[in-house]
């Protein structure tokens, strides 16, 4: 085998893992034998509020009409209770059910159940009702400022003391691949990452790539550091990206189950507040790199990486740019007002243990919406109307307070997944800031 083919291997089963522990997370809609499609009949799924709003409706088999199919559908807020209940046949495989729409901004899902050869099927819609005008919910504490100055300049006293370990089997002609570590708070508490590092002298922009949530590896973004950006993809949870899978199967099930809520009755000593100034670290150490241009860097992930993706953005002003997709952790208190709040839906009606009032206290130090109010940089934002993880109604919140250059893709029936197309049009407006076009 010659050099470029073996590096060209050696690249591929690079994307093949990471590929394989991305969609672990936050999976690609599984195609199944057969499918229940809704939608509103607005072509952009949006209507005025009080709007009477029409779901169509169709059950397929084999891609061919299912005729005389009965349906149960169930329409609500999105992860509240169903206001409406009911029951149909499609005679040809087709119908529609028309409802009464909101009378406030927000959205309305229609579930739709079939049942075929004895197995029960689903599908949904969602119609929004003016998202533009969601309001949060959660409120900034008078001290929420002071709080995460204070915690920077505990940060800035830790020094850095980072460790780059060079991965061989993962770099590509182009590319030096690295395991990471470096100090982060409180002191002794470490992160670490994957660094990938354009092989060719010069100066280069940057990009963070901040995680889902969960426990895992990871691989890197070799891919987009060959387009000749320097790529930091971290952890969270303190613990080296490199260790067999197994061990981070016993830390998921065991010592760093529910992670998201640990501490949730302190704000100094919650979970998150070593995260969120993780990144801040992260970003010192790309600005440490003597191949960092010092100037051109964005912020990027999804999910739980999406909202970190804000909260790096608000905390941090050496951030340029950011792309979050379907951001977690916005307006968590949205049950309060009987709405969706954002994932992990600690206060969840059906979720008791923790709706404590020392609890909702300290999520609004951590609430991305608050972040959001502080970003002051230009951001390609993207979701769709069908997320049950990250409800639009919490992600609308965050995005309508945030008072900076924004746009906003829309792949409405995704849920918390992406299409192809979502990364392309993101990736060209991000890799276009940064000069690389």
């Amino acid at each position: 085998m010659n050099k470029k083919n073996f590096y060209k291997l050696k690249t591929n089963l690079t994307f093949v893992l990471a590929f394989v522990w991305a969609t672990s997370l936050i999976a690609q809609p599984r195609m199944q034998k057969v499918e229940v499609n809704v939608a509103p009949t607005h072509q952009n799924w949006t209507y005025k509020i009080g709007e009477k709003v029409e779901f169509r409706v169709s059950v397929l088999e084999n891609n061919l009409l299912l005729e005389n199919i009965t349906i149960q559908y169930k329409v609500g807020k999105e992860k509240l209770m169903p206001e409406e209940t009911q029951s149909m046949t499609l005679k040809k495989g087709m119908g529609s059910i028309k409802v009464d729409g909101l009378d406030e901004a927000g959205f309305l899902r229609c579930r739709v159940y079939a049942t075929v050869n004895g197995k029960e099927y689903e599908g949904y819609g969602t119609a929004g009702f003016e998202p533009e005008a969601i309001e949060p919910i959660v409120k900034m504490p008078d001290d929420f400022d002071t709080f995460w100055d204070n915690a920077k300049a505990d940060l800035a006293k830790i020094p850095i003391d980072a460790n780059m370990t060079l991965l061989p089997e993962r770099c590509t002609e182009k590319v030096n691949v690295y395991h990471v570590d470096f100090q982060n708070y409180p002191n002794r508490s470490r992160i670490y990452g994957i660094l990938s590092m354009p092989k060719a002298e010069g100066k280069y922009p940057a990009i963070l790539r901040v995680p889902g949530a969960g426990v895992r590896p990871y691989y890197g973004d070799v891919n987009t550091a060959e387009k000749g950006v320097i790529t930091l993809q971290i952890g969270i949870h303190g613990i080296p990206v490199t260790l067999n899978p197994e061990v981070y199967n016993n830390l998921r099930y065991g010592a760093l189950a529910n992670y998201w809520v640990a501490n949730l009755k302190d704000k100094d000593l919650y979970y998150y507040k070593r995260v969120y100034l993780g990144c801040v670290r992260s970003v010192d150490f790309i600005f440490s790199l003597p191949e960092f241009d010092g100037e051109n860097i964005a912020v990027a992930g999804g999910s739980q990486g999406g909202a970190l993706s804000i909260v790096t953005t608000g905390l941090d002003a050496r951030i340029k740019w950011l792309v979050p997709y379907y951001p977690a952790l916005c307006d968590l208190t949205g049950y309060n007002a009987n709405r969706a709040g954002g994932w992990p839906h600690m206060f969840h009606p059906d979720n008791p243990h923790h709706q404590t009032k020392a609890e909702m206290e300290t999520a609004a130090y951590y609430d991305v919406v608050n972040f959001a109010r502080k970003v002051k940089v230009p951001g390609y934002y993207s979701w769709g109307f069908n997320d049950n993880v990250c409800p639009p109604t919490s992600m609308y919140a965050a995005y309508n307070v945030i008072d900076a250059p924004k746009q906003l893709f829309l792949a409405l029936e995704t849920g918390h997944w992406t299409f192809p197309e979502q990364y392309e049009i993101t990736d060209a407006w991000l890799f276009k800031e940064l000069g690389l076009d």
